[in-house]
């Protein structure tokens, strides 16, 4: 695949999708949202690929919007709009409903809607001097399309004050709220990614993917019997796969299952 907003970096089953926009700091416009979204979508169906990370080249993460794009945005008309806001839903989207797990390696800025990449995510690792905002309410507009993610990462309650202060929140801080899973060490931002992939590594391909569905399909609902008959038949449909039978026999044997066997070396 080719793209002009992106680089995309196979290492056996692992694709990092770098965004290819230092000058601007990653700030995305309707090429970025396009290419992206094709991207996830493209690897993400890849039988060979396991694993995606979410990376910015340069200084930054990302900047959000791009001013050019907002810039335009502001001089069309409500149904233009509504289609570019769609259009970069259809990204996030991509990202948090993608089979795979997705790691977001954050570094620099991630603003606007760089934070929604990041709360699209399913892991997050950032460097110790990144920054995080939503700062929409300050150029008069709401964080609306990436609205309901932070909301999922970092609650209600902290919502309402840095939807409102549009204030910079610093790593330790987007840590303590959970909006990041883990700030990098002295080994760096790569090392860290690399030692998360290796844990992923160890799970089983198809589980992997059911696991990240089943968090959307049970988060929020209440403990109740139609959930507890609803998961009892997920886990035991999943017990009767030949995947879940190689995972018993090879605890069992004390062997390495063959998911593990059979990957490409990084």
């Amino acid at each position: 695949m080719t793209f002009e907003t992106l680089d995309i970096d196979l290492d056996g089953a692992v694709a990092t999708l770098w965004m290819n926009r230092p000058d601007r700091h990653n700030a995305f416009d309707e090429t970025l949202i396009r290419e992206l979204t094709e991207a996830i979508e493209t690897l993400a169906a890849k039988d060979g690929i396991r694993v995606l990370v979410l990376a910015g080249r340069g200084a930054s993460f990302s900047a959000g919007a791009d001013l050019g794009w907002m810039k335009r945005q502001g001089a069309a008309g409500e149904a233009e709009n509504t289609a570019d806001a769609l259009a970069m839903g259809r990204m996030f989207m991509a990202l948090r409903h993608a089979p795979k797990p997705v790691i977001a390696r954050v570094q620099g800025a991630a603003i606007g809607g760089g934070m929604g990449l990041v709360a699209a995510c399913d892991i997050v690792v950032a460097a110790p001097e990144a920054v995080f905002a939503t700062s929409e309410v300050r150029l008069a507009l709401i964080p609306a399309v990436i609205s309901p993610l932070v909301a999922a990462a970092i609650g209600e309650r902290q919502c309402r004050r840095y939807f409102l202060t549009a204030e910079r929140i610093p790593a330790e801080r987007a840590r303590t709220i959970g909006l990041v899973h883990e700030i990098a060490g002295e080994d760096g931002l790569d090392a860290a990614v690399a030692r998360i992939i290796a844990d992923l590594m160890k799970g089983a391909p198809e589980a992997l993917t059911e696991a990240k569905a089943l968090i959307s399909r049970v988060a929020g609902r209440p403990f109740a019997e139609d959930l507890v008959a609803e998961t009892a038949g997920l886990i035991a449909a999943r017990r009767a796969t030949v995947e879940a039978r190689e995972g018993l026999s090879a605890f069992l044997e004390k062997r390495q299952p063959g998911w593990v066997g059979q990957q490409q070396e990084r």
